[in-house]
């Protein structure tokens, strides 16, 4: 597309491993904004993230369980790519400074079906809480497996990607003592989060789907492509990287500004109700 259509930039929503293969192919010849969360550390030429990192979604969310819900022994199950296996990592370290130690780890291929051997292995370990680091419908069929075998009576679950959608899938029955924590939630009850919510069922309607984390950093991928290339005054990547670094816009989490890179917001703690979220913490 760069070559025989003239594509000038990239903005992107689609897990890490595209993310990698993409930052090789393109060569720092256009820009590339990346919006949902991932797990940190991309720092290659022209690349700007919109999402979250492990630092900032995961260590506050791991420490407030620690404090509130007495969790000490953790159990981490995730899809087996880049964004599970790196998140785990830093989340290892953050557990440990919480005070707490893993009984358990595994990585599923996508698609999995049968996850019977996986809730057997989290039975026998006997964790206080899962993190479940797995995507779109691997994350709905795994909840809903866990929630089907009894273990969400008594086992809690935190996962940095289990947004409003993918709630919805997971079913009711199956959301007791699900934790999600995120940079955006639909529910945010404020002044910016309202009117994006207004114009985007003004322009898709009320049986849309339910705008979330995802979603709206795919819109503020464009937001922020929009606000450098304003700031520098031209889309050439050279003059959109001079004046990256320090460009703030406004979108459904409020004002945000660049720095190093990446765009560092409030996070957000919620416990599932049912098909909704209530957030009960801000970090």
């Amino acid at each position: 597309l760069i070559e025989d259509s003239g594509v000038e930039a990239i903005v992107g929503m689609h897990i890490s491993a595209v993310r990698l293969a993409l930052v090789q192919a393109l060569r720092g010849r256009v820009p590339y904004v990346y919006t949902p969360v991932y797990e940190g550390g991309e720092s290659r030429r022209g690349v700007f993230l919109v999402g979250e990192t492990p630092q900032r979604q995961l260590r506050p969310a791991i420490a407030w369980l620690s404090e509130h819900r007495r969790a000490e022994r953790w159990f981490l199950v995730g899809n087996d790519y880049i964004w599970p296996r790196v998140t785990h990592r830093a989340g290892v370290e953050f557990i440990a400074a919480s005070g707490g130690r893993v009984v358990g780890e595994e990585y599923l291929p996508f698609g999995t079906e049968d996850f019977e051997a996986c809730l057997q292995c989290i039975a026998e370990a006997r964790p206080d809480v899962v993190l479940v680091s797995m995507v779109g419908g691997d994350s709905v069929a795994f909840n809903r497996a866990f929630g089907e075998s009894g273990l969400g009576r008594r086992i809690l679950r935190l996962s940095t990607a289990a947004e409003e959608n993918t709630l919805l899938g997971i079913g009711a029955e199956n959301t007791e003592n699900l934790f999600y924590s995120a940079g955006y939630l639909a529910s945010l009850q404020t002044p910016d989060n309202q009117a994006l919510l207004d114009r985007y069922r003004a322009a898709f309607g009320t049986r849309a789907p339910m705008l979330n984390t995802i979603g709206q950093s795919c819109y503020e991928g464009m937001k922020l492509y929009a606000a450098i290339g304003a700031k520098a005054g031209a889309l050439g990547l050279r003059s959109m990287i001079k004046a990256a670094e320090g460009t703030s816009y406004r979108g459904g989490r409020g004002p945000v500004t660049l720095t190093n890179g990446h765009i560092a917001t409030p996070i957000y703690l919620a416990e599932a109700d049912g098909l909704q979220f209530r957030i009960i913490e801000r970090f």
